[in-house]
């Protein structure tokens, strides 16, 4: 192999790795288990000194320090069978591109995964069915049916997103980085590995928080740090040996444009993000999830010894990435006199802990963790720079836009929106002048042209209680830290979104839940209770959002790149508006399709175009006059250590790529999961129609930002009541507050010291 490519970073590693002291009756049984099933002389896959050379008896004791001898043969063995899966599919079908070939092999290995135990299976014709019929009868026997249904679902994603790698290489095309780390999840099976963790640990999640946020996001960040670790340790195999272009550090080269050495560093960085989002999540979030689950102590002692099997794989399989021939593992900061392992006070004694090295692992973070919660609130930043967007559809409004217009400002003084609630400070959020200049029917009337002017109404109404929320929440509950009233608000919400016919929702207490509860009933009508539901989750995912948006903001943190988007997604309310389109196709289309990965990569698409469009729209109202931690730009400014105009390039160059990659699976990709499927003509025809909706949507969302009256600096100037600049120390600067109470006792609120002044509103909202 050439010289390496770039030199290895040095790594954020808190965790030391241990050694099972099994790891040779696991390597002599993997051996034996293998030639058994096939899968050394004669495979033309491997041979027993390749099986030797890659030691997957290692990584396995290394990842799994603590069980016993047979759990980790056991454990050895599925390693072995998902490695040999792996280089059999190159061979087979990613060296031929032979996509058809490789469908045919991927559907017929689900069949070796029964949920009934008693199920036969087919007849194996091939190592990987061998093995995979036999590994299944040997676990599942000992989990619940919850788990057995989790890892069978990982397992059928790390085996057909197999497809998504090839045909991105017969298409000769590189995904965007979040397209990309969301791939990479179900490609490199890390959440696979995170089910057997459960398994080698004893420590089965209980199924009633297993699909919580806390339980998804300390999987998806241990996976998005196993797979970029892996990415940087197998870039150079992968590029010059193989043609692979699912690999971070290229996805980063390419899109920053950036040397390959700056583009591992910044991998690296995001491998450091993410295992401390993974400590964030366990110290910060996992115990109000115990104390509102109410999980029983062995229910908590489970989770916990989860999360620390987690801890372990991260150690153990840097370790073994590091020893493993199958890797590029010399030199650079990571390698340094052997991987750390000099002597020094400061390094944990015993085998395999020479990744625990205190002082490295503070240099590598110190300056970013400190730089999460050390951001200036309210710093001057001027007018927010548009760039000239990327946008291939065109609006189209709807005829009847005047009317609902009238009608969405009537319909929030009915409900109550446009008055103080009643014993509830800061609650005064909205007037009349402001929501006629915010103008959600301008949106609705773009998302919806062909609506008739009820549907016009009914849309422009949910915007508008939608916003209306999430302006409310961070005023009356994050100007006071009032996570506990947040939280009940969002379940009296809940309670007013009913789902069994006949069951009636509370007496409604406020606006919130007076528009809600009216919204609710005209639009769930016709629904049966399985829409309802469908629906009703939609709308909690996004109020669910903003307490996640509440609690950041009460720690002053600033969030990770991967968990901002993500979430993003969720405080945006895109799910409960793509869920209104969905219903309306009822069951004309199999639910199947929209969970379906090309289907997915669509609506995410989509919605993380808008979402950042909205975060470069709103930059200085949400940085200069709200205090705001939860912007795109700022997020990457925070991330890269860059000013500006250098993170609005990033992610308008995330914008555009996203748009892209929604012209790419609309064109390329939906057709092929329409063959799949054998959809019927009708089917097709409506899944059309549907990606249509979704460029209206993002065109519409466009228009609205454009023509609205919410984000200009003369309208945050009416809005949030800042006058005349009355001057200032260091350009820092005091602006006299307008427009706010006069009277006895008011007079400490007519000035608010710039940048660190303290805002009655600190809004969370778009």
């Amino acid at each position: 192999m050439a010289a390496q490519p770039f030199e290895l970073p040095g790594f954020y590693l808190p965790y030391p790795a241990r050694l099972n002291a099994h790891v040779e009756a696991a390597r002599e049984h993997s051996k034996g288990w293998a030639r058994g099933m096939g899968m050394l002389e004669g495979s033309g896959i491997w041979e027993e000194g390749d099986l030797d050379a890659h030691d997957y008896a290692l990584l396995c004791a290394y990842t799994h320090p603590d069980c016993s001898a047979d759990v980790l043969a056991l454990v050895t063995d599925w390693y072995v069978w998902v490695f040999f899966f792996d280089d059999h599919f190159l061979e087979a079908f990613k060296r031929t591109q032979d996509r058809v070939g490789g469908k045919a092999y991927l559907d017929r290995l689900p069949l070796f995964m029964p949920m009934d135990l008693g199920a036969a299976v087919p007849e194996p014709s091939n190592p990987v069915e061998a093995g995979l019929a036999d590994l299944w009868a040997r676990t599942v026997p000992s989990m619940s049916a919850d788990w057995r249904a989790r890892f069978r679902e990982s397992t059928e994603h790390l085996l057909n997103e197999s497809l998504w790698e090839l045909s991105n290489i017969n298409a000769g095309r590189l995904p965007n980085p979040v397209e990309y780390i969301e791939m990479r999840r179900k490609v490199g099976g890390a959440p696979w590995s995170a089910g057997l963790v459960e398994y080698a640990a004893g420590a089965e999640v209980p199924a009633s928080v297993a699909g919580s946020r806390p339980l998804r996001v300390l999987k998806d960040a241990f996976s998005d740090a196993v797979h970029l670790r892996n990415d940087l340790f197998s870039y150079q195999r992968e590029t010059e040996e193989e043609g692979e272009l699912s690999n971070g550090v290229l996805v980063l080269e390419n899109f920053l444009g950036c040397t390959t050495q700056e583009a591992a560093d910044a991998v690296n960085d995001l491998i450091t993000s993410r295992v401390q989002q993974f400590e964030k999540t366990v110290v910060t979030e996992l115990p109000v999830l115990f104390a509102e689950e109410g999980l029983t102590p062995q229910e908590c002692a489970s989770v916990l010894a989860y999360a620390k099997g987690l801890q372990d794989w991260q150690a153990g399989g840097h370790e073994w990435h590091m020893r493993s021939s199958r890797y590029m593992n010399g030199g650079g900061a990571a390698a340094e006199e052997g991987g750390w392992s000099r002597w020094s006070p400061f390094v944990f004694g015993g085998v395999g802990t020479s990744a625990a090295d205190v002082r490295r692992a503070v240099a590598v973070t110190g300056a970013k963790r400190v730089r999460n919660s050390t951001h200036v609130p309210f710093q001057r930043v001027g007018r927010s720079q548009l760039p000239e967007f990327y946008m291939p559809f065109k609006t189209t409004l709807s005829p009847h836009l005047d009317g609902a217009r009238v009608n969405a400002v009537e319909w929030a003084r009915r409900m109550g929106m446009l008055r103080p609630q009643a014993g509830v400070p800061l609650s005064d959020v909205w007037s009349a002048e402001k929501l006629a200049d915010y103008d959600f029917p301008l949106c609705a009337a773009g998302l919806h042209p062909e609506a008739t002017p009820e549907e016009l109404d009914l849309g422009s109404q949910w915007l508008t209680w939608g916003t209306y929320g999430d302006d409310y929440y961070p005023a009356v509950f994050g100007a006071t830290r009032d996570l506990a009233g947040a939280k009940a608000c969002t379940a009296r919400l809940s309670a007013c979104m009913p789902v069994e016919d006949g069951a009636a929702p509370p007496e409604p207490a406020n606006a919130m839940e007076r528009g809600l509860a009216d919204l609710w009933a005209r639009t769930t009508e016709a629904m049966d209770a399985a829409a309802r539901r469908a629906f009703r989750d939609s709308v909690e995912v996004m109020t669910a959002g903003w307490i996640w948006e509440l609690e950041n903001q009460a720690l002053h943190h600033i969030p990770d790149p991967v968990d901002y988007i993500e979430m993003r997604r969720a405080t945006f309310g895109s799910e409960m508006t793509m869920s209104l389109s969905r219903i309306g196709h009822g069951r004309r289309v199999p639910e199947e399709i929209y969970r379906s990965g090309p289907m997915r990569s669509l609506e995410k698409a989509a919605t993380d175009y808008a979402t950042l469009l909205n975060d470069v729209f709103s930059y200085q109202k949400e940085i200069e006059y709200e205090g705001e931690v939860h912007n795109g730009i700022l997020v990457v400014q925070n991330f890269f250590g860059c000013d500006y105009p250098t993170g609005l390039a990033i992610v308008h160059d995330l914008m555009t790529s996203r748009m892209r990659e929604f012209q790419h699976v609309a064109a390329n990709e939906l057709p092929v999961l329409y063959d799949d499927f054998d959809l019927s003509g009708e089917a097709r025809a409506l899944l059309d129609g549907y990606v249509k909706e979704l460029e209206n949507w993002m065109s519409g969302i466009l228009t609205w930002h454009e023509g609205c009256r919410r984000y200009r600096e003369e309208d945050l100037v009416r809005h949030k009541g800042y006058g005349k600049d009355l001057g200032g120390r260091d350009g820092a600067g005091v602006r006299e507050w307008v427009g706010r109470p006069t009277g006895l006792g008011t007079s400490a609120a007519r000035l608010v010291p710039w940048p660190a002044g303290v805002s009655t509103t600190v809004s969370t909202s778009g």
